[in-house]
């Protein structure tokens, strides 16, 4: 078979496809830039309705959440479609994007408009890659071609996707600060559950801002357990050894937590919150002034610490009390 003559380059049919081709690459181009400009003023019109509130339209750190989520293990899964609504966060660029991974930026423009145009032109680019994490996404790579398929709609998107084991499944409008929430809420079930606290005690109030804090009274309980049973020959059972935690340490710190009005000084706080810090300082009081150190002195003692933040006034003053939770939470 013969060649045509490279002539027919020069034809009408191949000008005309030529300069089709061209057209259509630069109206796709203009469309692009009207997309990016579109999609940074629907930005700044989010940022402007949560000026109080900046957390809200925060795209969500996949670094954060995991560590508040605490995943046992990560799973490959391989390749799969997903839903873009699932794609909440991202590994390394949530500070590029929005809540609703709207580009923040103008520096983003040439790649957003790029990975547009290809959308436009219906070309097929490479799978995005995700971790997933309590049943929604965040992307490990593809952050722009996310954010133009949720500009432009599209319902679905094909991802490599690598899954991390959680027990916990959160919602699609999940926020940092609900996130916490959530979590607390589930640890607060599993303990309730799996202990029977609530039917034991007849005490549904116990109640805490920070994760983690229902596996430290879980600890505490069967610390109380050890040393019951080294003063006795028979061994006590879980729940007996709970009742008597509650009646005889968790309620006497509770009282002396009342007596000096703690709570008034940390409003955002529970009463368990700060029962954790005052055993936690009473601890490390009996650690260095022997184990006589009463619960009242060790009050007390904190009392004289957090009044000390009242010495500092202004930013020094939120500082200090940060620092003071910081202290007690470690």
């Amino acid at each position: 078979m013969r060649l045509p003559p490279l002539r027919c380059l020069d034809s009408s049919v191949f000008i005309y496809y030529h300069y089709n081709t061209t057209m259509q690459s630069d109206t796709f181009r203009v469309q692009a830039q009207e997309d990016f400009s579109k999609a940074r003023n629907k930005a700044w019109i989010n940022e402007m309705q949560h000026v109080m509130h900046p957390d809200k339209k925060r795209l969500l750190s996949f670094n954060d959440v995991k560590k508040i989520l605490k995943p046992k293990n990560e799973v490959y899964i391989g390749l799969k479609t997903v839903p873009i609504k699932k794609i909440v966060g991202s590994e390394g660029r949530y500070n590029d994007f929005d809540n609703h991974f709207l580009p923040r930026s103008n520096e983003l423009k040439q790649r957003w408009v790029n990975v547009d145009q290809a959308h436009l032109s219906d070309i097929v680019l490479p799978p995005i890659q995700l971790y997933e994490l309590g049943g929604l996404y965040f992307v490990r790579d593809g952050n722009h071609r996310v954010s133009v398929a949720k500009t432009q709609g599209v319902e679905f998107i094909d991802a490599e996707v690598i899954s991390l084991q959680s027990e916990v499944q959160l919602p699609p409008d999940v926020r940092l600060d609900t996130l916490l929430a959530a979590v607390i809420r589930y640890e607060k079930r599993v303990f309730y559950n799996e202990t029977h606290f609530g039917d034991l005690t007849d005490y549904w109030d116990l109640d805490f801002t920070e994760a983690g804090r229902y596996d430290v009274i879980y600890n505490h309980i069967l610390v109380h357990k050890y040393y019951i049973n080294e003063q006795q020959h028979t061994e006590i059972d879980f729940s007996d050894a709970l009742i008597s935690w509650f009646q005889t340490v968790y309620l006497p710190v509770i009282a002396v937590i009342d007596k000096y009005k703690l709570l008034s000084n940390f409003k955002d706080r529970t009463k368990s919150d700060i029962y954790v810090w005052i055993v936690k300082h009473w601890d490390r009081l009996k650690q260095k002034n022997g184990n006589d150190f009463s619960l009242d002195d060790a009050a007390r003692d904190f009392v004289k610490l957090e009044q000390a933040s009242h010495t500092r006034h202004g930013s020094f003053f939120t500082r200090f009390k940060a620092l003071l939770q910081q202290y007690f939470a470690e």
